[in-house]
């Protein structure tokens, strides 16, 4: 299966991967200069040709030269050799864990006529690749397959990479979908195996593996001074080939793709609008039902699940995506695994870990939890905690207790206590000065359409993508209703303190002067105590993160695995202003209020996350009326709501 396209791509990609190992000749020569013009002099004292004092002085001024550019360039290419490539966190699948799929991998690259990968692991991600984990620091090389060569007489051939695919989408997509998506990416081993490409890769790969190296903190200023010295040099060379890096990977994925045609190719245009839902329903299932939960130390320990139920519940709402729940009785993929539950729950951690930054094993305060308990230990445990830190905020504010008569507890924190304080105008009581401390884990906010397909962040160099064409129709996103979307957010970061002009929510106009978002004196300085109170708990929980986690390595471990030096999480969202946060507190001591006072419940709305339950419906038009008394200091609509529910806002309610 060799067509013209196939060929054109692997020429143009093999002509792109001799250009970068050209770079690599010309640096190599360039070192061996000084030497040979030492040896040529050298060469000429011994026969009796060059002899004088001029020739000895020469002899010396280039002699020392070359043997010190001889050591720098031994000591860069021993680095580039040893240094340990990145490759993105996964959570390995064996052969005997899913051996139906290893089988489907295997007869898809037969009929592709490609070298079969030669691993799988999944990733909390949407998204499918290629990854090439060879170089001897990522252990040692798979076992050849029975009934193959063994031993000396094996012929030395490339490594095939690893196979990387998205866990969304083997719990979403069906066997045959599946299969359909994963062609162009398998396709993708034929050009690896090239040795002028894969030589050409593995000297790229040297060459940022040397730079992390040198990037890293925590060394001696004389080993510092040298680790940048080689850290220049990688960079160098980087961008002297990163042009015909670019075009030798874009080769090898439009020959990939072309080679792919062939298979499957009118389920795969189907199976495209399958990865468009996919990317939705998983970008907001973290954003909306994950994150909550990660802020109150718990993680949700099927995720994968949860996408499945997500877009179901998608489909039953969105009238253009009917019939896609008649999918859902055909054979899932994720029935090629022995034990998908498990690797559910250890994608769903490593998930976790990659956006808000977890522990890596569960612990007291690092539990798991199945979607039946997230309404109780996550939905209700984040209200009350947020309604506490409201109250506490008003305390440090001199706000007193409410008194309006007929309350059990006069001193009981109520709901009355934060209208009245939002209500009653005049200037805000005087308090602490808001002390602006750095903050930690970057909050987010689930505000993004829900049909936008989220960049993949870790996407390696030159692996073929998994989807080459993009999605014919992405699923539109539905209204959320006002009240039910509520999410427990963290505070601004000191970026955002700064552009906003204060925690108290002023943006900088195009001439530096802050333009005062809407709201009272009242909800702007209670809302900057809250910011405040967020960020030292932030900070306690971070220091707290970081000292266990130092505790538990020894110092020559990292966090994700041996030679790597830590990687961030990834921020979901952006961070919200202080207004927002307090429309948040205030949501949440609504929520309580309910829950205490007229029977209603916490629940989970799998595209809106935590939501409130009044009469078995969900409350609606409650954000609009919270942002009526924080911004108007206007407690009519709010009241008359809470009136038509039967909620008290006099009765005390039970914080954590």
């Amino acid at each position: 299966m060799t067509g013209i396209g196939v060929e054109a791509g692997t020429q143009a990609a093999r002509s792109r991967a001799l250009a970068v190992l050209r770079v690599r000749s010309r640096a190599l020569a360039l070192a061996v200069l000084p030497a040979g013009a030492a040896v040529i002099l050298l060469t000429g004292a011994s026969t009796g040709h060059l002899v004088g004092r001029g020739w000895d002085a020469a002899r010396w001024a280039v002699g020392v030269p070359a043997v010190l550019v001889l050591l720098a360039a031994a000591g860069v290419g021993l680095v580039v050799a040893r240094a340990r490539p990145a490759t993105s966190p996964t959570v390995p699948i064996p052969e005997e864990s899913a051996p139906d799929l290893y089988r489907m991998v295997r007869d898809l690259a037969d009929r592709l006529e490609v070298p079969a990968p030669s691993a799988i692991a999944l990733t909390p991600d949407c998204d499918s690749w290629l990854e090439d984990r060879a170089h001897s620091a990522h252990g040692p090389p798979p076992r050849p397959a029975p009934g193959g060569p063994a031993g000396p007489a094996r012929p030395r051939t490339p490594t095939p990479p690893v196979l990387v695919i998205g866990s969304p989408f083997l719990w979403w997509m069906r066997v045959g979908e599946l299969r359909a998506v994963l062609a162009p990416v398998i396709a993708g081993t034929g050009p690896s195996a090239h040795p002028d490409i894969a030589a050409a890769r593995r000297f790229v790969r040297g060459l940022d593996a040397a730079v992390a190296v040198a990037s890293a903190p925590g060394r001696r200023p004389p080993v510092r001074g040298l680790c940048a010295a080689v850290g220049w040099v990688a960079r160098l060379l980087l961008r002297g080939c990163r042009e015909h890096a670019t075009q030798m990977e874009r080769g090898v994925a439009a020959a990939a793709a072309e080679r792919a045609q062939a298979v499957d190719y009118g389920l795969r245009i189907v199976a495209q609008e399958q990865v468009g839902l996919a990317y939705a329903g998983w970008d907001r299932l973290l954003t909306r039902v994950a994150l909550p939960a990660w802020r109150m130390g718990r993680w949700p320990s099927r995720l994968d699940a949860g996408v499945v139920a997500a877009l179901t519940e998608l489909s039953r709402r969105d009238r253009l995506a009917e019939g896609f729940t008649s999918r859902l009785g055909e054979r899932p993929a994720c029935d090629l695994l022995e034990e998908p539950g498990a690797v559910d729950e250890a994608a769903s951690l490593l998930a976790a870990r990659l956006f808000h930054g977890g522990p890596a094993t569960p612990c007291s305060d690092w539990a798991p939890v199945d979607w039946q308990a997230y309404p109780e230990e996550v939905v209700d445990r984040t209200w009350r905690v947020d309604a506490a830190r409201l109250h506490r905020a008003l305390d440090a504010l001199g706000v007193r207790p409410s008194r309006h008569p007929g309350t059990p507890d006069p001193g009981g924190p109520t709901l009355a206590r934060v209208l009245d304080h939002l209500t009653t105008a005049g200037p805000a009581p005087a308090g602490p000065a808001h002390p602006h401390e750095p903050l930690g884990q970057a909050p987010a906010h689930p505000h993004e359409p829900l049909g936008q397909a989220p960049a993949h962040p870790h996407e390696p160099l030159g692996q073929a993508p998994a989807h080459p064409h993009e999605p014919l129709r992405q699923a539109p996103a539905p209204r959320a209703a006002d009240g039910g979307g509520y999410s427990p957010q963290g505070p601004p970061s000191s970026d955002d303190v700064t552009r906003a002009g204060g925690v108290g929510g002023r943006d900088m106009d195009a001439d530096g002067e802050a333009e005062a978002e809407p709201g009272t004196d009242r909800s702007v300085a209670l809302a900057a105590r809250l910011t405040a109170e967020l960020a030292r708990e932030e900070a306690r929980t971070q220091r707290a993160r970081t000292g266990a986690a130092t505790a538990h390595q020894s110092p020559d471990s990292v966090a994700w695995g041996p030679g790597d030096y830590g990687l961030p999480p990834f921020p979901l969202q952006p961070h919200r202003t202080a207004r927002e946060l307090l429309a948040d507190h205030v949501t949440a001591m609504v929520c309580c209020a309910a829950v205490d006072t007229a029977g209603a419940v916490p629940a989970l709305d799998w595209l809106d996350g935590p939501s409130l339950l009044l009469g078995g419906e969900r409350a609606a038009d409650l954000a609009p009326k919270v942002l009526t008394l924080i911004e108007d200091g206007d407690p009519g609509p709010l009241r008359d709501w809470l009136t038509a529910f039967g909620i008290r806002p006099e009765k005390p309610v039970r914080l954590v």
